[in-house]
């Protein structure tokens, strides 16, 4: 309802400013809404006060009043609202609640200002508190208003430093006022002070201010109208009138207008801090009857004797000489705000801590190096709320001084880690300011153009880089970290070097693949390879150790090595090693270092790549001069692993070839050539069966099956068909009467015959499956021994191809092989072999019809010319058979 009524508003604020649709408290008639500047981004609260709210409360008595006198006393209210925000500016202190926008009237007569951002009012604080001890005690249901009210100050809470850090804040705000500014606040409650985004508490609440009755200086404000004050008019809200339960009786009873009712109302307040509930142990309903009757008696007066009213212990600093010095009838005995920031009850080295916090700027550079050395030995005595909201904003204020850089990083971290929300914490406020301090300078700078005051500083981030690490998620690292290690590595001091290069296992977890090979590899290779520092180059290999061995806690995705390594085989191979092979040095710290590199190296390489590239590499490093025998053995060691991972592999692999091989066609040939040395090379059966008259008598009407000779050769045929059939086509023409011959092993000279391109047409050859596979048992036999040239008269034919269509002949094959001839088949001659096979065109073969053949439908072994007619082999026996 209430984000409807805002936007009906119309001013400088809402033009400038983007403004929540919800208020974030209430703080007297003001609603408070979290704002921020459009041009900068600056946040703020803005004040918005609604002239409606006075017209809700007068309207039950609107027939008793008329409407001129109605109009009078909201015009008051809100000149005197207007007067509290005009207070603001002109009144500048750290204690006073600081003014960003002036107030401005709204065109539905409102009023709007805006300030420095604030979390939370007092009032709002310890109204939260008192609902959550209502919880806790009944556990019973409470209001929506109180859940709400509790929900907005979750965030803000309050012990015993921050009650005693807050009083003292309140007290320089009075001081301020009082001798500074000679003004009475006139209304110091807990509604008056604000609690800004850095636990600061702020005075605020200054429509009824105004000078003291005894002033010696001049003032803008006017005097205080008691008359006007005290009266509690019923048709106005309550937080826009005097608060009685907290005015002192110089206004009430003596009306006296002096500094030390500020006192008087400044003791109350830290009774409400005690109390329980949370409130003034004066009760007084806005009445001033009411009030003059407490006072009347000592029983109903705040006192040392009834414990001031308290229904809690009060500490016991207070009891001594704090609270019986305020909350006194007698002005002159109360304390004044100077001699209260004095008193005991701040007197301890917390307080102490935070006070010469507030005022490190104004401190030398001597007293701000002591203080930030000693820090550390009391952060874990803060409560965690002042060291969040307190301590480490204005740590972070002291980052501007580049000498004192380093000792606020290291306070700063020590804090994080102390704060039970320390990611967040991180992230929102100290990330920041790390990328505004280092971001500042290229991380390829020159020596010359470095800002070499921030060095120290960059050691202490790359010594805490495993915690930002955790704190941070994967964008923000690559985005806001990763930029000062690369700073780092860029450096050169060898120090911040090598403290880089230390914190890579910490950051790997991290980063993606892409990142670590692309980006964060690159930098580490070109340190490794310009640097001619030993201890940098050891710590570099170090680091290559990491990038190739891997980390138990990496979880980073894409393709990775084996064994959990970051880099990829590729890179390691084509990267890392020769980054190895470039190392000159041969002294023995950088050569062991190298090692460790290797070791991981045989872990991903492949077998091959470790027999040409790494072990000749192992061997030259094996051998440098300055190894002792210890090193050496090392070096041994690792080649003797190498070598036998490489002598595993290889014969894993050629077992693997000769299983998957069995039984295809390099086996099969393997069994033919074991078959060749029988007396039967074509493998035929019937051997046993031929005729032996009619073979010794050498007739060549040597009987065959019939369906031998009926077999014509008639048809087409594809070349599939000829080398299934060839084995089978020898075996098929043998009869068992045959006529045997003498079988000469020059026929083993021959090899399988290969066609220059299938036959197509009809009538074309035509060889059965087992004719081939015997010729194929042919096509690897080698000679005894070398044959020699010989002469051997030319056959009759017009053409050497086999592929020439023979003539039609059924008492034949369709085609037979001439015998091998010296000048067609000479071993060795390049020309003659093709792939290891002999080419038909030097086989010379010839139509059936052409050439004589015997019974097995081969030609006869050759012969050499006879110029005596001396006869051989069998024949040579004729005249005795």
């Amino acid at each position: 309802m209430f984000s409807s009524a805002l936007k009906s508003f119309t001013s400088n604020i809402t033009a400038n400013y983007v403004i929540a649709s919800s208020p974030s408290s209430v703080a007297g008639a003001w609603k408070v809404f979290d704002g921020k500047k459009k041009s900068t981004g600056k946040a703020v609260s803005i004040f918005v006060f609604d002239r409606k709210s006075l017209e809700h409360q007068g309207s039950g008595l609107e027939s008793r009043s008329s409407a001129s006198s109605k109009r009078k006393i909201h015009d008051e209210v809100v000149e005197r609202l207007k007067k509290e925000a005009s207070s603001l500016a002109r009144l500048r202190h750290p204690n006073i609640l600081e003014l960003a926008e002036p107030v401005e009237d709204t065109r539905n007569g409102g009023l709007m200002f805006a300030t420095e951002p604030i979390t939370a009012t007092l009032a709002g604080l310890l109204a939260g508190e008192d609902d959550d001890q209502k919880i806790r005690s009944n556990h019973g249901r409470v209001s929506r208003y109180a859940t709400e009210e509790a929900d907005r100050n979750s965030k803000v809470t309050i012990d015993e430093l921050e009650i005693q850090k807050g009083l003292l804040q309140v007290a320089k705000g009075l001081e301020f006022l009082h001798e500074s500014a000679s003004l009475v606040h006139g209304n110091l409650t807990p509604e008056a002070i604000y609690i800004n985004q850095k636990s600061d508490w702020k005075i605020s609440g200054l429509g009824f201010s105004g000078p003291p009755d005894v002033s010696t200086s001049p003032s803008n404000t006017p005097p205080i109208a008691l008359s006007e004050l005290l009266y509690h008019d019923h048709r106005l809200p309550r937080s826009v009138q005097l608060n009685l339960d907290y005015t002192s009786p110089d206004f009430v009873l003596d009306t006296n207008i002096s500094s030390a009712a500020d006192m008087f109302s400044l003791g109350l307040v830290i009774l409400a801090l005690y109390n329980s509930p949370h409130e003034s142990p004066l009760h007084t309903g806005g009445s001033i009857t009411t009030y003059k009757k407490l006072f009347s008696s000592s029983s109903t007066v705040p006192a040392a004797s009834n414990n001031f009213l308290c229904a809690k212990p009060l500490p016991r600093q207070l009891l001594g000489d704090v609270l019986p010095r305020l909350i006194t009838r007698k002005p002159a005995q109360r304390k004044n705000s100077r001699e209260f920031q004095q008193c005991s009850f701040f007197d301890n080295i917390l307080m102490s801590t935070i006070q010469f916090l507030d005022s490190l700027p104004a401190k030398n550079p001597n007293e701000k190096s002591q203080f930030m050395r000693g820090l550390p030995r009391v952060l874990g005595q803060f409560p965690k709320s002042v060291l969040e909201k307190k301590v480490l904003p204005a740590l972070l204020e002291e980052t501007k001084d580049r000498e004192l850089l380093a000792l606020v990083l290291g306070n700063v971290f020590n804090v994080v880690e102390i704060l039970p929300s320390r990611q967040r914490t991180f992230s929102d406020t100290v990330l920041p300011q790390l990328r505004e301090i280092f971001h500042s300078q290229p991380p390829k700078a020159s020596s010359g153009d470095r800002d070499v005051s921030k060095e120290p500083a960059l050691i202490v981030v790359l010594d805490r880089i495993g915690l930002i690490a955790e704190y941070c998620t994967g964008k923000s690292f690559k985005d806001d970290v990763l930029p000062i290690i690369h700073l780092g590595l860029e450096s050169p001091t060898h120090s911040v070097v090598d403290k880089s290069l230390t914190c890579l296992s910490s950051i790997l977890g991290i980063l993606d693949f892409s990142t670590i090979k692309n980006d964060l590899f690159p930098i580490v290779a070109n340190v490794f390879t310009k640097t001619s520092s030993l201890s940098i180059k050891i710590r570099g290999l170090e680091a290559l150790v990491i990038l190739c061995a891997g980390n138990p806690t990496i979880s980073s995705t894409g393709p990775k090595a084996p064994n959990g390594a970051i880099l990829d085989k590729y890179t390691v191979q084509e990267k890392v090693v020769p980054l190895l092979k470039g190392i000159k040095t041969k002294e023995p710290a950088v050569i062991m270092a190298a090692l460790t590199v290797f070791k991981e190296v045989g872990k991903i390489a492949d077998a091959d790549f470790l027999a040409m590239n790494i072990l000749p590499t192992l061997w030259i490093f094996s051998l440098g001069p300055l190894l002792n025998l210890e090193q050496f053995q090392a070096y041994m060691t690792l080649i003797k692993t190498m070598s036998l991972k490489i002598e595993q592999e290889q014969t894993k692999k050629l077992q693997d070839l000769a299983s998957n091989s069995s039984n295809g066609f390099e086996n099969g040939r393997s069994n033919d050539l074991m078959s060749m040395p029988t007396n039967d090379p074509f493998g035929s059966s019937s051997v046993g069966e031929v005729d032996f008259e009619r073979l010794v008598l050498g007739k060549s009407d040597v009987s065959r099956p019939q369906a031998q000779r009926s077999h014509t050769g008639h048809g087409s045929s594809t070349w599939p068909d000829f080398t299934n059939s060839m084995s089978s086509a020898l075996h098929s023409q043998q009869a068992p009467s045959s006529r045997a011959i003498t079988p000469d092993h020059a026929l083993q000279n021959l090899a399988t015959p290969q066609p220059s391109s299938p036959p197509s047409s009809a009538g074309s050859t035509h060889f059965s499956p087992h004719a081939w596979n015997g010729m194929q048992s042919m096509q690897s036999l080698q000679p005894m021994q070398p044959m020699q040239p010989r002469s051997v008269q030319a056959p009759n034919t017009t053409s050497n191809s086999w592929m020439t269509p023979p003539a039609s002949n059924p008492g034949s094959t369709s085609w037979v092989i001439p015998p091998p001839t010296s000048t067609s088949i000479a071993w060795g001659n390049p020309q003659a072999t093709q792939n290891g096979f002999t080419s038909l065109n030097s086989l010379n073969c010839k139509p059936a019809s052409a050439i004589r053949t015997n019974s097995f439908g081969i030609l006869p072994p050759p012969s050499t010319t006879n110029h005596g007619g001396t006869k051989t082999g069998l024949d040579k026996y004729e005249s005795l058979i």
